[in-house]
Parts: structure tokens; sequence; C-alpha cells
């Protein structure tokens, strides 16, 4: 039984959840138009580019869940799963986990994006644990803080190695799918690392390092 790690946004999902949830509340008229929708595309634009800040794209995600209370957020995360996620699962996502899962193999999403945006998407798509940048609440109101470690980067293979300690695992035998060279230093710890859709650049360094390249989006053998 190994570990099966996969990234969230645009591996699992033909989109990135953080980065729809932004859109959808600037959709809803929960926030400014004009105030959220250039910050949220400059900083998703900077996570592609591997260029991201994490602490300032936190401090501007987070400060808009610490304006309403928590039923309200989830009456609106509710709408835009349905809405903006179910309809990008990647088409063979759910062949990919059943793969995982008839390998008697550990699941497990591991992304960036908070836990509040993605704890839902774990729960649609079946996958039991979930590693994500964790969010500071008090008195069920979310502080517009992250707790912790952001899951992002070199943070993952903390998350990672803490969730491991906790339920003495081991990386023997490991996969871990992504689409982001972000998630490089993850992907170098595996011994079964899976580049997923990727764009021309990283496509190219998967191709120098001998990882084998993958679509969940277009037909083909998922070897």
């Amino acid at each position: 039984m190994a570990l099966a790690l996969f990234d969230l946004d645009n591996t699992l999902l033909a989109g990135d959840s953080d980065y729809l949830w932004g859109c959808f509340l600037v959709e809803q008229g929960i926030v400014d138009r004009q105030l959220h929708e250039s910050k949220n595309k400059k900083f998703y634009d900077d996570y592609a580019r591997g260029t991201l800040d994490i602490q300032a794209y936190l401090d501007f995600q987070l400060a808009v869940l610490a304006r309403f209370d928590l039923p309200a957020l989830e009456k609106w995360r509710a709408q835009y799963v349905a809405e903006m996620i179910e309809p990008i699962i990647a088409p063979k996502t759910e062949e990919l986990l059943q793969f995982h899962r008839a390998r008697r193999d550990v699941l497990i999403i591991i992304t960036a994006t908070n836990r509040f945006v993605t704890a839902p998407i774990a729960r649609l798509l079946r996958v039991d644990h979930l590693l994500a940048t964790e969010i500071e609440s008090v008195n069920e109101r979310f502080t517009g803080r992250p707790k912790g470690i952001p899951c992002f980067k070199e943070g993952k293979i903390k998350h990672l190695e803490r969730w491991m300690a906790e339920h003495r695992a081991t990386l023997s035998g490991s996969w871990f799918y992504s689409d982001s060279l972000n998630d490089i230093p993850l992907l170098e710890k595996v011994d079964h690392p899976r580049v997923v859709d990727p764009d021309a650049h990283f496509r190219a360094m998967a191709e120098k390092r001998g990882w084998p390249t993958i679509s969940l989006r277009n037909n083909g053998s998922l070897d």
C-alpha cells in the first residue's frame, strides 16, 4: 500500500479552484470587480510562472473570508462547487483515482489552495485525505491569516512529512501527479513522479528529468 498524491488545480481539475473562487465572488457581486478581478488574475499568472509571492497572495485571498460569517461563506461555497467546479473535473480524473483505489493505495490531495475552498472538492472526488493551506479562525470566524506554513512548494513537503509521521507512513512506492513547476520539490521526492497536462516549458523540463507526462483531459493511456 503506497501513497498516491494528487495536486488539485489544473491536475485533477481542468482549471484552478482558487482563481475560480475569486471569479465567482466577483460575478456574484460579493466583492468589488474593479478592486478584485485584476489582482486575482495577476496572482494566478504569477503562480503559473512560478513567481508567486505566497504571503501576498494569501493576504489578498483570505481577507475576503474574514469579511463574512461562516454560514454565508458556506452557502456561497456550495453554489460555487456546483456551478464552477463540478463541470471542470478532468475527464479522466475518476479513472486515475480508481486505478489507485484498485491498488489499495492511500489517496491524498495536496494543494496550495486553502482548506475552506478545497474540502468539499475532495469530498466530491471521494478522496479522504486532504493536505491544504490552513486558515486561522477565532470563534468560528476566519481571521484572514493563514495557520502554519502554506502548503506550497517546499511547504507541501512539510505538510506531507507531518501527515506521514502521524500515520506512520513512508514514501516507499509513492506517486505524485502535478501540472505545476511549483511542485518540483515534491515530484523529486516520490518514486513515481507524473507530470499532468503541463505547459510547454514544464513539459520540456519533465522530459529532461525523465518524468512521464500524462493527460487527464485528452484520450490516451494513463501509463
